[in-house]
């Protein structure tokens, strides 16, 4: 039996948006073996039948120390396991997973889900990251792309694996996320709901900047809400908002279907993305969107046809977008979220993304 060896910072990442591949690779015969920091999910992925090895994973600033205990780490499971391939997912495991595949002489497979905040920012630790990718992913056997502007982004930067494929992020199970009839809300309340974690790069500032103005100028008329879990110091700012009855804040829930039922449209004001998991599932749920216009949402929204983009970091873009959306009447809603659903179908159904893996997966291992 040959076995596929996973490496993740994330058990609900994993289960939330991979699932399909890793019990695709199950039914073709692998053993699947997944290496996890966490346990969120871990008892719905060993019901499947996967294995689950926990390694410490300090996912937020870089530590020497601990940097070089997650590769010997890395490196020890590899050693252990035998794996005839190895996937990595998100920086740490890109990175430290490649450098110990590398090493060892194992085929490896890493995806790229997107950039943060580094390459933003630039200075020593953007060129710290670049030169760690370069040798790191220099052996990968196909490093995946959610998005064709964090290809170039890598490409100009000079980091390159054997070969590079863009994909559609991780797309979305259309059995799972089904069209809801758009809600018929009688109180002519607008009802916005952000779902994700709450934390800046998210768009956080201007989205509890935006509740407050539009709650001061049109009292009564509209709900602003968060569905997530604090990634950042933001707790106080939301618990001050929802006593000012300008926001309420939903604790995380491993089904989201009952709030995007009740959503009138989703708001992703979030300054960079690989490909919004959020977005392609409220769209596949036949939701209008409001997204900042950035490479990983506007793939997803067609601009006043399925939602609305805006200009990142920007309140006023924000407030304008949604004052927009506050115009459209129901019949208009709704025909916009059968648009999305449209698009969906169209471009991001995640079976069609599965095997575009399992083939690259199958030529390495055959």
């Amino acid at each position: 039996m040959k076995k596929a060896l996973i490496l993740a910072n994330s058990s609900a990442g994993l289960y939330d948006f991979r699932n399909e591949l890793l019990t695709e690779l199950d039914k073709r015969g692998y053993e699947v073996v997944i290496s996890l920091p966490d346990d969120l999910k871990v008892r719905e992925l060993k019901e499947e039948g996967f294995r689950i090895v926990h390694t410490e994973i300090n996912r937020r600033g870089v530590n020497p120390i601990q940097d070089l205990a997650l590769f010997r780490s890395y490196k020890a499971l590899i050693k252990k396991e035998k794996p005839d391939i190895v996937l990595t997912y998100t920086i740490k495991p890109n990175i430290y997973g490649g450098f110990a595949c590398r090493v060892l002489k194992v085929p490896y497979i890493s995806t790229v889900t997107g950039l943060g905040t580094t390459f933003e920012r630039g200075g020593i630790l953007l060129k710290l990251i670049v030169a760690m990718y370069k040798v790191s992913l220099k052996g990968c056997r196909c490093l995946f792309f959610q998005n064709s502007e964090n290809r170039k982004k890598f490409e100009d930067c000079g980091i390159r694996a054997k070969k590079h494929v863009t994909v559609n992020g991780s797309g979305v199970n259309l059995d799972k996320h089904y069209p809801e009839e758009y809600p018929g809300h009688k109180d002519d309340i607008t009802r916005f709901l952000y779902i994700g974690r709450i934390m800046k790069e998210k768009g956080m500032d201007e989205y509890l900047e935006a509740a407050k103005i539009l709650h001061e100028k049109y009292p009564g008329k509209v709900s602003f809400a968060a569905i997530g879990y604090f990634d950042d110091a933001y707790e106080a700012r939301v618990k001050e908002a929802e006593k000012a009855y300008h926001f309420k804040m939903i604790p995380f829930a491993q089904d989201i279907h009952p709030y995007l039922r009740e959503a009138d449209v989703i708001v992703h004001p979030s300054y960079h993305e690989g490909m919004s998991n959020v977005l392609m599932e409220a769209s596949a749920t036949a939701r209008p969107v409001i997204a900042s216009n950035i490479s990983g949402c506007r793939e997803v929204v067609e601009d006043g046809v399925s939602g609305i983009l805006f200009e990142p970091r920007s309140t006023k873009a924000l407030v304008k977008a949604l004052l927009q959306f506050m115009e459209k009447d129901t019949a208009q809603r709704r025909e916009m979220g059968k648009a999305a659903r449209r698009l969906v179908e169209q471009k991001f159904d995640r079976r069609s993304i599965i095997l575009t893996y399992i083939n690259e997966i199958e030529q390495i291992t055959e």
